[in-house]
């Protein structure tokens, strides 16, 4: 497959190293494609992610479907299972007053009714299916990590709750150290309620699990290869045999190889989002720094920082940037984040990491995820593009699909028009890491010095 990154990030033999992978329990037992080599159904879903197994989830529930799921790794082995546990608002980079000049304030406030509605829909399957994924927190803070950056919070708190309806609250410093946030980077906060922390892998493999007993039939090692079209049908190869199926959907999001489809080469962006986890934390530890709370909490750089106490005690340290997803890059990025950690975190300076990775999020051209048909097929949905928060969005937009897909509903009604078409391609797209380092540059200048 053909990727813009160094190809070893992308090999799916090689373990993640993730304190999730650690602590995530039994890996999902999958059907080995090679027993049955040949098999055709409805909808072959391909991306083995929260996206694409909620569609799977909810094709099988809800419409009786017959599915396939093929996931070149393991369930959980990409972004599903490597990302910060964030159960938040997801699908947009734009703050919504940016979404609303472009789409206007009608389809922004339904944009946001349906980001809202995605996160209770986490809540309602972890309660359903019994997914017990150390669901944590109750709120989501935004921290100014400088005084300027307080004030904005403080105006933009007034004005979401004015004009959109939002129940933000503004915390000053010692609001924020009252809550159990404090720092030397810390001067305020922007306090958001409804929203959560998870275990991703628990709740990726719960959510594997969900769709097996409904009737989904997943298949993990097996790398969509080739993709014809023969009679009708999408004819899918793998390594270990074919899927025939009428319908398909891509999910595949900061891992969609740039052959995965040509109605999507050129038009999505991976980019490196970094974790470090420390050992647990003893109380003593934690009243020093004044870090007490276990709500999840990302800061106000551009190239931001996302950070949560886990429920054993262990701090993670989450931050975006790097260009370089090789082995040597990531030991430059590990380097970096553990002096950031430092910085903000001073009390801790001495504490032990006990792990780090990181993997890929997808980025747009335009900034927001897309729902769509790549180019026109409507055989063939996409959905993608998360920008950095695809918890909650990725398996919102699973039930939308499924809907979508077994023609229950269609998007115009369903979806909201800030994800209702198909992504942009970059300007000369082989020039896209580039434009990313040009990027992260001069994000590092403005969330030092402005």
């Amino acid at each position: 497959m053909q990727h813009i990154y160094d190809e070893s990030a992308f090999d799916t033999t090689v373990p993640v190293g993730s304190y999730w992978e650690e602590s995530g329990g039994e890996p999902v037992l999958c059907s080995d494609l090679a027993a049955e080599h040949t098999v055709t159904c409805d909808v072959a879903i391909i991306g083995a992610g929260y996206t694409g197994l909620s569609a799977a989830y909810h094709m099988v529930r809800d419409h009786g479907a017959q599915v396939r799921v093929l996931e070149a790794g393991t369930v959980g082995w990409g972004a599903s299972g490597r990302n910060g546990g964030f159960v938040s608002d997801g699908g947009s980079k734009l703050a919504p007053d940016a979404l609303a000049k472009r789409y206007g304030l009608a389809e922004t406030k339904r944009f946001l009714d349906w980001q809202h509605s995605t996160v209770e829909l986490v809540s309602e399957i972890l309660e359903t299916e019994k997914i017990d994924a150390d669901k944590t927190g109750r709120v989501l803070i935004g921290m100014a990590h400088k005084a300027n950056r307080a004030v904005g919070l403080r105006n933009y708190a007034d004005y979401a709750n004015k004009t959109f309806g939002t129940h933000h609250r503004y915390l000053d410093k010692d609001q924020c150290a009252e809550h159990g946030i404090k720092g030397p980077q810390v001067f305020g906060g922007l306090l958001t309620p409804g929203y959560f922390g998870v275990h991703p892998m628990k709740y990726v493999r719960g959510l594997a699990r969900a769709a097996i007993k409904y009737g989904a039939i997943l298949h993990d090692q097996a790398p969509v290869e080739g993709w014809r079209k023969d009679d009708g049908w999408h004819v899918l190869s793998t390594p270990k045999g074919e899927v025939r199926a009428r319908k398909v959907i891509i999910a595949t999001n900061g891992y969609t190889a740039e052959d995965t489809h040509p109605g999507l080469a050129g038009r999505t962006l991976p980019a490196l989002s970094n974790i470090l986890v420390t050992r647990p934390l003893t109380q003593n530890e934690l009243n020093a720094q004044g870090w007490t709370t276990t709500d999840i909490c990302y800061d106000t750089r551009n190239l931001l920082h996302y950070v949560r106490l886990l429920p054993d005690g262990r701090f993670l340290f989450g931050g975006r940037g790097g260009c370089d997803a090789s082995p040597a890059g990531k030991a430059r990025m590990r380097a970096y984040m553990e002096r950031t950690f430092k910085q903000m975190l001073p009390a801790w300076s001495d504490v032990e990491f006990t792990h780090f990775w990181n993997g890929f999020v997808s980025m747009s051209y335009d900034l927001v995820a897309h729902i769509s048909n790549p180019q026109d097929d409507d055989t063939v949905w996409s959905a993608l593009g998360w920008q950095g928060s695809g918890i909650a969005a990725g398996t919102g937009a699973g039930k939308l699909l499924a809907r979508l897909v077994t023609g229950e509903a269609t998007a115009q009604a369903e979806v909201p028009l800030v994800i209702r078409s198909q992504p942009p391609k970059f300007p000369f797209p082989f020039l896209r890491t580039t434009y990313l380092r040009a990027a992260y540059s001069l994000y590092r200048i403005k969330d030092e010095y402005f």
